[in-house]
C-alpha cells in the first residue's frame, strides 16, 4: 500500500484513475476509490462482480487491457499491480503505449513489472488453476517504460514470496508520462 499513497500523494482529489487486473476489489482498489473516480477493469468476469460488490462506488468493466478502447487522455493515473505478468511478452509494449495515449499529459503509471526474463508460459498448477505468465529482465522492463513515454520517478525491485513457487521479484514502478 505504500506505493498506492505515494501514487495518491501526488494527484488531486477527483482525479480519473484507471486501475488494470483491478480483481475482486482488493484493498488498494477501495483506497483509490475513495477520493477518485476509478475505472476498475478485468478480464474475469467473476472477480468484476466480486470487485463490484466491495468497491459499488467505483465503475467496473470485464475486459482484456490488451484489447481495451478508451478515449486519449482521459485518465490522470493508471495502476496496473501484478498483471503484466500475465500478459505475452509480445503485447507488453502496445500495451504500455496505449496506457500512456490515455494518460493526459504529466499522468502517473503506477505497476509492477516482471522481472525474471521469462518466455510465455502456462504454469498448470498456479495456486490449483492454469495461469500465464510472462516477464522480461529489468533493463527490457526500462526501455519498454521509456520507449512508450514514460519517464521513470522511481523504481525498485521487491522479492516476494509467492506460495508453492518460493521467491519472485517485481520491479515496482512509479512513472510519468513524459
Amino acid at each position: 500500500m505504500r506505493w498506492v499513497e505515494k501514487l495518491l500523494d501526488l494527484i488531486e482529489d477527483g482525479s480519473d484513475l484507471l486501475e488494470l487486473g483491478c480483481g475482486g476489489g482488493s484493498p488498494a482498489t477501495e483506497r483509490l476509490a475513495e477520493r477518485h473516480r476509478l475505472l476498475g477493469v478485468d478480464i474475469s468476469p467473476r472477480q468484476v462482480e466480486r470487485a463490484r460488490k466491495r468497491v459499488p462506488h467505483a465503475s467496473f468493466e470485464c475486459a482484456d487491457a490488451t484489447k481495451l478502447e478508451l478515449e486519449p487522455g482521459s485518465f490522470d493515473a493508471v495502476v496496473s499491480l501484478f498483471m503484466l505478468g500475465h500478459v505475452p511478452r509480445a503485447e507488453q509494449a502496445p500495451l504500455l503505449g496505449s496506457i500512456a495515449s490515455w494518460l493526459r499529459e504529466g499522468g502517473y503509471l503506477l505497476a509492477t513489472m516482471g522481472t525474471a526474463d521469462a518466455d510465455d508460459e502456462v504454469d498448470e498448477n498456479w495456486l490449483g488453476a492454469p495461469m500465464f505468465f510472462a516477464s522480461f529482465d529489468v533493463a527490457a522492463d526500462r526501455r519498454l517504460l521509456a520507449d512508450a513515454g514514460f519517464a521513470l520517478t522511481e523504481a525498485r525491485v521487491i522479492p516476494v514470496e509467492e506460495p508453492g513457487h518460493g521467491v519472485v521479484s517485481f520491479m515496482w514502478i512509479l512513472a510519468r508520462k513524459s
